[in-house]
C-alpha cells in the first residue's frame, strides 16, 4: 500500500522498545523506495499537545490507513516516559 505524505496512519502491531502500541496514530513524513525491497516510511508520532515522541522508519507492512470505524482514543503515558 502507498501513503501520501503528511496524511495520517495507524501502526499495526506494539513496538515496545519505542513505547508505541498497535492502534497509535502517526504521520507519514517521508516515503522510502528500495529496488526489489518493500516501501519504507519514515513516521512521526506526536503527544496530544504536538511535541514529537518518536521518529520512526517503518515498512508500509506495519501501517495501515484510517478507516470510518476507527475512533480516536487516549492512553496516558507513564510518568517521565
Amino acid at each position: 500500500m502507498t501513503f501520501e505524505l503528511f496524511t495520517d496512519v495507524i501502526l499495526t502491531e506494539d513496538m515496545p522498545a519505542e513505547n508505541l502500541q498497535a492502534g497509535d496514530v502517526c504521520t507519514v513524513v517521508d516515503h522510502h523506495r528500495a529496488p526489489g525491497m518493500e516501501d519504507g516510511y519514515s513516521v512521526e508520532f506526536f503527544d496530544m499537545v504536538g511535541d514529537t515522541v518518536s521518529v520512526l522508519t517503518l515498512p508500509a507492512s506495519l501501517l495501515r490507513s484510517p478507516t470510518h470505524a476507527d475512533r480516536p482514543a487516549v492512553r496516558a503515558m507513564a510518568a517521565g516516559v
